[in-house]
């Protein structure tokens, strides 16, 4: 007896959704028409990376960050309604990126 029919057994009037769930890819943040401008610099002789461009809400801007410190596991910021990533990351963030959905666009070097 799989859980299905377990289910079954305990709510009888239940009619299961056969409907198939799409994935959003983007984890709930909002899609833009312009790219995100991927930046690298030096400060104070060591790299980062800097993003730039979005102009969605900050709150998923905050989460984008987060998410990117998280899977690259670098220290970086958001200040200015930019994310600022120690190290020269650029490559790994546009894949990430444009795994989401995201357009980006590479800037500098």
């Amino acid at each position: 007896m799989d859980l299905k029919d377990q289910l079954q057994n305990l709510f009888p009037d239940h009619e299961p959704n056969e409907e198939p769930v799409q994935e959003d890819k983007s984890g709930g943040l909002w899609m833009q028409e312009d790219p995100i401008l991927c930046k690298y610099e030096k400060r104070k002789g060591k790299p980062v990376t800097i993003l730039d461009g979005y102009t969605g809400a900050d709150d998923d801007f905050k989460k984008l960050c987060k998410e990117l410190k998280t899977r690259l596991s670098v220290g970086g910021s958001y200040k200015n309604d930019q994310i600022i990533l120690q190290g020269d990351y650029r490559d790994q963030i546009m894949e990430i990126l444009q795994e989401k959905g995201f357009r980006t666009k590479r800037v500098g070097g």
